[in-house]
């Protein structure tokens, strides 16, 4: 694999686009078909996991087109972003923003180089990963943020290795205490209240010479947009049909990629 195969993985080795090929349970169960996006900052992250027979959404031009078969598979998907943190011998990903309800188990495992895969063996639940480094350009390149939406305070997060970024904008309601946001979106009490609950974006995307461009997304509507990023280490923008401003929460890395 494209990593320092004597070493072990760390916080300094780590950051860039990950993907997945298995994940396997303790009770047999495994999955080698769901389409996992993890892009790694110098500590902040950001992951999106979305299942296979995606419905058509060529349609669809924003939330209020969503139908029910497009409903029932959005509130499968998975996506989170927040900290990764490495103590004795354990990683562990924090997340402020979970496009699902907060889980019983923290996400935490142990991480190991293998010959063309990093293996995740959890802690909480003995499940297994295999992870696999994709070509991104110069992942060491990286910028990662934490930022609040200047108009309505909800959480957002950008991470940016080489070519590509991820970024991450939380819903602005609450989800309620149940086990999945399928549950979540069935106890909601009509349809504006089940579309609030879904509006929550994690998407993955290119950096290109003239501006950003989005490719996949949790919101899948949005796929296709492009945008310029400017930011002045206190406010974030990015600038497309609109302006949206973002104030700096914390910031790591090389600024200077936040520009095109």
């Amino acid at each position: 694999m494209n990593a320092d195969d004597n070493t072990s993985p760390s916080l300094a080795n780590l950051p860039g686009l990950w993907t997945r090929s298995l994940i396997e349970w303790p009770d047999g169960r495994r999955d080698v078909t769901t389409s996992v996006h993890w892009l790694q900052g110098p500590g902040l992250y950001i992951d999106l996991r979305q299942p296979a027979a995606r419905p058509d959404f060529s349609a669809t031009r924003e939330l209020t087109d969503v139908t029910d078969a497009q409903l029932a598979w959005l509130v499968r998907q998975e996506g989170f972003a927040g900290r990764l943190r490495h103590e004795h011998g354990w990683f562990e990903w924090g997340r402020e923003i979970d496009f699902q309800p907060q889980a019983i188990y923290s996400d935490c495992g142990q991480l190991s180089f293998e010959a063309d895969y990093m293996l995740e063996v959890g802690r909480d639940i003995p499940y297994i990963e295999h992870w696999h480094r994709a070509a991104i350009g110069d992942a060491a390149r990286c910028v990662a943020l934490r930022l609040r939406d200047a108009t309505d305070g909800r959480a957002v997060s950008l991470v940016r290795a080489g070519d590509v970024f991820m970024l991450a904008v939380d819903r602005s309601v609450s989800l309620p205490n149940l086990p999945d946001l399928a549950a979540c979106v069935a106890a909601a009490a009509d349809r504006d209240a089940q579309l609030a609950l879904i509006d929550c974006e994690l998407s993955f995307g290119s950096v290109g010479p003239l501006a950003w461009r989005i490719e996949r997304s949790s919101l899948p509507w949005r796929e296709g947009l492009t945008f310029k990023v400017r930011c002045d280490g206190q406010s974030l923008r990015f600038v497309d049909a609109c302006t949206r401003r973002y104030d700096v929460v914390e910031a790591e890395g090389d600024l200077s990629l936040l520009t095109g």
